[in-house]
């Protein structure tokens, strides 16, 4: 094992950043809250206090991954390289244009370079339409190895609920490998993006969790996912790249709690997803024509059925952040869109689409949140007063305030963690903690547009933006 990888294993969430800045944030509300409060202390008691819910499951989750991290440690104390002999098929569905084949090159050779000493049974299925921009590079790159192979689409397939776009392409292979027997038990999948890599820390950390399900017998999980990073050197847009340190950072928080706890109803993400073929084989990809986050709708389903039976490990995916911020603010629309979509998605079960509806309901009230809006705001009516309508809420402010100074700052250590150096720059945690009001704009802006779309029933559009190598 490497130093870099040493390093990474040793690696757990820090709780001090998260405990120093809700004690600064409580004594300096505390100092400056004023005995009455103003115009906007009724909107902004209800706006800053209304995200706690995610705060405390984030912060749940925080201990959960610690936990977790321990117990693996503990468990495989002493044992070498780990492997399995249950099969693995790698799913990377891509929309093959010439700007994201760099990226899916970097990927794919990343799969067959770190996965088989830990899956010798693995296969690389890389989902192209039929006749795409970059298919015969494609090919190329398939056939420099013989445990890679090309998915091509037939333009006349149509699923027998019209599903278009991404999900279109992983219900064709999955009714492949259906039909050619792969839908066992004992056979995993794991979906990945494009863009998206591994390393040979996600091949341990998945072997080690196969492994244990096959011991665990009646009680085995199937689904799990691990953590989404940023590797410096993938980034084009600096701005991007910090602003996505808050995404492994969820992993690590709210998916780890809820993914973690056996019943991902905050949904999951499409890259590092690995779930067992039989299961996949109940639920498929047919979701419909205006499913634009079939990730989210895929974990909705598994909860219904399969309540407590999924899992998070501590292995890393490696993607790259959007390479503009007007690809930013597509990609949020789009996730917002989208979601909003679930939540009124009345063949879902209600009580799985409640937490989804409030995690929304956030995203679209987000610019009403941010404190640069607010004091705009201030300016505009001459009441700079942003005081409670009671101290008591100072605590449950402070600390929804804390935790996404953490979210910031852990993310970015995490990111840092798995570039060249394995270090933050100086400059970077100064940056990331000073930008976030900029980040929640960024964040939140296209979220509101995205539900707009979904309220005026726009048509379905499945952007996919260009992708870094």
């Amino acid at each position: 094992m490497g130093a870099s990888q040493r390093r990474l294993a040793r690696w757990r969430p820090a709780y001090s950043p998260l405990i120093l800045a809700y004690l600064i944030i409580v004594v300096s509300e505390t100092w400056l809250t004023q005995p009455h409060p103003g115009v906007l202390g009724w909107p902004l008691t209800v706006l800053w206090t209304w995200p706690i819910f995610t705060t405390l499951t984030g912060i749940f989750g925080v201990n959960r991954t610690r936990k977790r991290l321990r117990d693996s440690a503990e468990r495989w104390s002493g044992h070498g390289p780990t492997s399995t002999d249950e099969p693995l098929i790698v799913v990377v569905p891509t929309v093959g244009r010439d700007d994201t084949q760099p990226a899916l090159d970097r990927s794919v050779r990343s799969y067959i370079s770190w996965l088989p000493p830990c899956f010798p049974h693995m296969r690389v299925d890389i989902v192209v339409d039929e006749g795409c921009e970059a298919e015969s590079r494609i090919k190329e790159l398939a056939a420099e190895s013989d445990r890679v192979r090309v998915v091509a689409v037939p333009a006349d397939y149509r699923t027998p609920n019209g599903t278009r776009f991404k999900a279109r392409a992983a219900q064709y292979a999955h009714e492949l490998r259906m039909h050619e027997g792969e839908a066992r038990d004992d056979v995993w999948v794991l979906h990945m993006d494009d863009d998206t890599g591994v390393g040979p820390d996600t091949a341990l950390a998945m072997a080690r969790f196969v492994e244990e399900q096959r011991a665990a017998g009646a009680a085995a999980k199937h689904l799990a996912q691990g953590i989404l990073t940023y590797p410096r050197e993938y980034a084009l847009n600096k701005l991007t790249w910090l602003a996505d340190s808050a995404r492994p950072a969820e992993d690590v928080g709210r998916f780890s709690a809820w993914t973690g706890g056996g019943t991902p109803r905050a949904g999951v993400h499409g890259e590092l997803l690995l779930v067992r073929a039989s299961i996949e084989a109940t639920i498929g990809w047919d979701f419909g024509p205006r499913s634009l986050v079939e990730d989210a709708q895929f974990a909705l389903v598994f909860s219904e059925r399969y309540p407590g039976r999924s899992a998070w490990f501590g292995g890393r995916c490696y993607g790259a952040s959007p390479a503009s911020l007007g690809d930013f603010f597509r990609q949020r629309e789009r996730w917002s869109w989208g979601l909003a979509g679930l939540v009124f998605n009345r063949t879902l079960p209600l009580r799985n689409r409640l937490l989804l509806g409030y995690s929304v309901l956030s995203w679209v009230i987000g610019p009403l949140q941010n404190v640069i809006v607010v004091m705009l705001v201030a300016l505009l009516i001459a009441d700079p007063n942003t005081s409670p309508t009671t101290v008591l809420i100072i605590p449950l402010w402070a600390v929804n305030m804390a935790y996404v100074i953490w979210m910031y700052w852990e993310g970015l250590r995490v990111n840092a963690g798995v570039s060249a150096g394995g270090r933050r720059r100086w400059w970077e945690p100064v940056a990331v903690i000073a930008l976030i009001p900029v980040f929640g704009l960024m964040e939140g802006l296209p979220g509101l547009r995205g539900f707009m779309k979904f309220a005026r029933r726009a048509e379905n559009r499945f952007l996919v933006i260009a992708k870094p190598s």
